[in-house]
């Protein structure tokens, strides 16, 4: 039998955020410190994800959020580029089935436009199609993702629908984002000490709590997800209110 997940003393498992996104960075500079080729970062990314999924199972965290890949990306080098295609494709084909059995509902948010792959999007859709029914944990992968084209897209959506000027409000634009079900983060974790949010999830983070940490992203354990977590337990969120 395996052995029971080891929780850290300093998380309260009653109030483990319901959702965490992360910015997984610093993959390049992994890669640049050992001398080797910025794809070699990358790959070893994959260890940190794996860690980080089940880190989260472990302390029951319900929503996942991963920023995979932006709009922004594309502008990398074409050689990287492909070689990102082609390890989000087979990431998907050698992880879908393990992390189905976990009870994990694989989502993906983002832009489906000409620049991805036909073969990517269809291991997407085969992945979320196998794992519709799980609900332990929804992970939701980033994948040519940007905040301000989610905002665009949901903006496209509310002119298409010929909804009124006088009719547009914050639920209005809201019910039209990527994925109307899916709860604001309660925690964002950025990695590899960069202190910006890199138009990730901007709608939905007007009230996350941000934790920065100088690991980065192919060093990146469940520990450091509970470090986070503990941080995120040791702050007050009052949404713009005063505590009585």
């Amino acid at each position: 039998m395996p052995e029971p997940p080891q929780i850290p003393a300093d998380i309260d498992l009653q109030r483990v955020p319901r959702h965490v996104a992360c910015v997984m960075d610093g993959n390049g500079r992994w890669a640049s410190q050992r001398n080797l080729p910025r794809t070699e970062g990358h790959a070893a990314g994959e260890v940190a994800l794996l860690d980080t999924v089940n880190g989260a199972l472990d302390i029951g965290v319900r929503w996942l959020t991963m920023f995979a890949f932006s709009t922004e990306n594309w502008r990398r080098p074409a050689d990287e580029v492909r070689y990102l295609m082609g390890f989000n494709e087979s990431l998907l084909v050698r992880r879908r089935d393990e992390l189905h059995e976990k009870g994990v509902r694989i989502r993906f948010a983002g832009r489906r436009d000409w620049r991805v792959p036909k073969r990517v999007l269809r291991r997407m859709d085969e992945s979320a199609e196998l794992t519709a029914r799980n609900r332990r944990m929804t992970l939701t992968m980033a994948f040519n993702y940007g905040g301000r084209a989610e905002i665009v897209d949901a903006v496209r959506r509310l002119v298409r629908d010929g909804v009124p000027a006088e009719r547009v409000d914050e639920r209005a634009l809201a019910a039209r984002l990527y994925h109307t079900d899916m709860p604001d983060p309660d925690l964002v974790v950025r990695t590899s000490g960069e202190f910006r949010i890199s138009n990730f999830l901007l709608w939905e983070l007007a009230y996350s709590e941000l934790v920065f940490t100088e690991v980065l992203w192919p060093d990146f354990r469940r520990r450091d997800l509970f470090d986070a977590v503990a941080e995120y337990q040791r702050r007050e969120r009052r949404y713009g209110g005063v505590r009585g």
